[in-house]
């Protein structure tokens, strides 16, 4: 085998194909794990997502263990997984009555304060091992998952490793753990990464102090004045630093160096989008005096906020540059983004080219379109007999749609007879002509990639403007990293005659009574002329709800459904809503709700955005632990839209002392979106923060957080701005392979949400 050329003498890893990068470093990187580590190990690392060389050096340790300090085992609670470090108390063994061969060992460790028991199960020779191991040190760190027997904490069958006085590991759970976590405690700090039953700590760390051999001699991405300027170690120090610390200052410079690295790429790539949209050139919009615009103001029953008023003045003010518009439009739930997103659309009619609005799903666009229709009368009725002056026909696209029909509003989308176009995925496809975009507004962009979003605005003479609209409330921080080729408007406040909301945390495990007034409640709701929603997180099938610790089963929207109408609910109109049903099923069901004729409207999280029932007051969310912050607030925000106070009851059997538990207290407590927005960021992943996912750990974000990163990323991105003041060709070798993964997190997988 050649050794690659400049890489003294290494020669490359096995399944080498031509890289795109051009940098050794980066090249040497993007090697995948199977050439390294063999196809057995590269299998149990894809399990966790690491697949190359650089996700394994980025799969950092979730936490740091020092040999000479102790765990505080009452902090502990059932059901996490956790890594503690703490003196054996006490061992002993006993073989199983009736059955010899079978032996059962119980330890006791100790803090000093709490205890925690480890139990073991085996042959008496591996008993004895494990007897022995345990008696060796005067310490030790065990992994694994909390149980709870009789009252008391355990751990059974926890990987460990033994420590000495001085912290140096001198026994384990197996021979071969020794000799793996030997390698990797040179400096009495042990790193404990995230790992599964095949991928043990030990054989993580084992594996990345080979790759970290692997690297020597790699030259550093990094242009040495950046370094210099940002006080940076070298990209193969910063590794060693944190994955083979000797002190906690090491793990925070290496760190500091990983971070930078990654939030230079995105900024980067944002950087080069916004030099990108500045050089094409879009049609000015100017308002008229006489236009539909005009006539639409002076027909609105209502007054625009003051934020309405201001947003709307910043919108109308780019729409009229030649360089198009790439705006975010954040604002509360129900603070009246869909008046000021209707405004920049007929002032791009009255330009003579069409408005687009782009929603994720077709419950939300029938929504809006809907919507749209309503507010604007006899000036939607464009393109037919006696249609009013300057009226403008709005045409809905959905991908269930029937052909003769689609066919009909394909032509009348061509013609441009279609002023305003709604719909959803459906406005992506190869056959959708438009007659002149001059607005495209995105709903909840992140179910949008920005590939998706680029279909839209691609191909004409005359980029479209660009408004993108969210009721997810988004910290600084988050916009400045997402967002970061956007302006960025906020609206606040919410129109008058919004009543209040009250929100409860039902937490059955403490109070188990409270679930059959919950029923009482929603029925009182309903007995007064009010609709309700019931939420439920899955479609279909009953399966583990609340961690299992009391309570019920999480039932599905069906489940519930039926059995709500058989049971608590029996002699009430109920409805069912979820994504599985046509598109016919679905229409009808919200129809029959907004009219009036169902009184409980049972619902997986489709309701989540925009579904407008002024006459819902009350939602009970079941298995509410199961969402996140910014979820949650989001389905609140279906209720309390008309005169009447709302009650929202978010039910979990989780056990009161655990963090899910608090989330529903914190939801519970405030309803400034914009504080919950900072909460859930703080608690979860920063893509999930955005998207569909609320469970936690997907984000493309692989260090950075950007809640705790924020200074970070702003010195990350003056530095970007003053590369992208040069053409990308001109970029050096190290900033060009930065732009290009940067790039890669910053397109479709970070945005887009099923």
């Amino acid at each position: 085998m050649v050794a690659e050329e400049g890489t003294s003498g290494r020669a490359p890893l096995a399944g080498r194909v031509a890289s795109p990068y051009r940098t050794r470093a980066y090249r040497r990187l993007a090697e995948p794990l199977s050439g390294a580590f063999g196809a057995r190990t590269a299998k149990a690392f894809d399990a966790v997502g690491v697949r190359t060389l650089d996700e394994l050096m980025h799969y950092t340790p979730r936490d740091y263990l020092s040999g000479t300090q102790r765990s505080d085992l009452g902090a502990l609670l059932p059901g996490e997984r956790a890594a503690v470090l703490a003196e054996v108390a006490a061992v002993g063994a006993q073989p199983f009555r009736g059955d010899p061969r079978r032996w059962r060992l119980e330890a006791t460790l100790t803090d000093g304060r709490g205890g925690l028991t480890l139990i073991f199960f085996g042959r008496k020779h591996l008993v004895e091992y494990w007897r022995r191991q345990l008696r060796m040190g005067s310490r030790g760190i065990f992994v694994g998952r909390i149980g709870e027997f009789r009252g008391e904490l355990q751990m059974s069958h926890p990987d460990f490793v033994m420590l000495d006085d001085d912290g140096r590991i001198v026994g384990a759970a197996d021979e071969k753990k020794v000799r793996m976590a030997q390698v990797v405690s040179r400096g009495g700090i042990i790193g404990i990464y995230p790992a599964r039953a095949a991928l043990p700590t030990w054989r993580i760390a084992e594996c990345v102090a080979m790759g970290i051999d692997m690297l020597a001699g790699i030259d550093d991405p990094l242009p040495e004045p950046i370094r210099t300027a940002e006080d940076l170690p070298g990209l193969l120090e910063a590794f060693t630093m944190v994955h083979q610390p000797r002190t906690e200052q090491d793990v925070a410079a290496g760190m500091r160096r990983l971070k930078f690295d990654e939030a230079l790429g995105l900024q980067l790539a944002m950087a080069y989008r916004r030099r990108e949209a500045a050089s094409q050139a879009a049609a000015a919009v100017t308002v008229r005096d006489d236009g539909l615009l005009a006539v639409f103001d002076a027909r609105l029953p209502f007054e625009l906020t003051e934020g309405q008023q201001r947003v709307c003045a910043e919108i109308l003010a780019d729409m009229a540059s030649e360089r198009p518009m790439q705006r975010l439009l954040q604002g509360e739930v129900g603070s009246g983004k869909t008046v000021v997103a209707l405004r920049a659309m007929l002032a791009a009619v009255d330009a003579g080219r069409q408005g687009i609005l782009l929603a994720p799903t077709e419950v939300l666009a029938a929504q809006h379109a809907a919507t749209i229709v309503s507010l604007l009368g006899d000036l939607a009725s464009g393109g037919t007999l006696g249609a009013a002056e300057h009226a403008t026909g709005v045409e809905l696209l959905t991908g269930s749609m029937p052909g003769a029909r689609r066919r009909e509003a394909l032509d009348r989308i061509a013609s441009g007879e279609a002023g305003i176009v709604v719909g959803t995925h459906a406005l992506l496809g190869d056959d959708i002509r438009f007659a002149g975009p001059g607005l495209v507004v995105i709903d909840e962009q992140h179910r949008f990639g920005v590939e998706q979003r680029a279909r839209l605005t691609a191909g004409a003479a005359l980029r479209p403007h660009e408004l993108v609209l969210t009721a997810t409330p988004i910290p600084r921080s988050v916009a400045m990293t997402v967002f970061g080729d956007l302006e960025v408007s906020t609206l606040r406040s919410l129109p008058g005659g919004r009543a209040d909301v009250q929100t409860t945390a039902v937490l059955t495990a403490e109070h188990p009574g409270w679930l059959g007034r919950v029923w009482a409640r929603l029925r009182e709701e309903v007995s007064a002329g009010r609709q309700a929603f019931v939420v439920c997180p899955r479609i279909g099938g009953p399966g583990q709800g609340s961690g299992g610790r009391g309570g019920e089963e999480m039932i599905g929207a069906e489940e519930m459904h039926a059995r709500l109408a058989a049971g608590e609910l029996s002699g009430l109109r109920l409805g069912l809503l979820h994504g599985r049903q046509s598109a016919e099923l679905k229409a009808a069901t919200m129809e029959d709700f907004a009219a009036g004729e169902l009184d409980v409207l049972v619902s997986t999280t489709i309701i989540e955005v925009g579904l407008d029932v002024p006459n819902a007051s009350a939602m009970v969310v079941l298995d509410a632990d199961r969402f996140g912050v910014s979820q949650l607030h989001q389905l609140r925000g279906r209720i309390g839209r008309g005169a009447h106070p709302g009650i929202c009851l978010l039910v979990s059997a989780v056990d009161p002392r655990t963090p899910a538990a608090q989330r529903l207290r914190d939801v519970a407590a405030t309803r400034d979106g914009f504080a919950l927005a900072e909460l859930d960021l703080a608690q979860r992943r920063e893509g999930d923060v955005l998207g569909a996912e609320q469970s936690g750990g997907r984000s493309s974000l692989r260090l950075l957080r950007v809640l705790d990163d924020a200074d970070v990323i702003a010195r990350a991105r003056t530095v970007a701005e003053r590369f992208a003041a040069a053409p990308v060709d001109e970029l050096p070798d190290g900033p060009a392979d930065m732009l290009r993964r940067g790039r890669g997190l910053s397109a479709d997988e970070w945005l887009e949400r099923d």
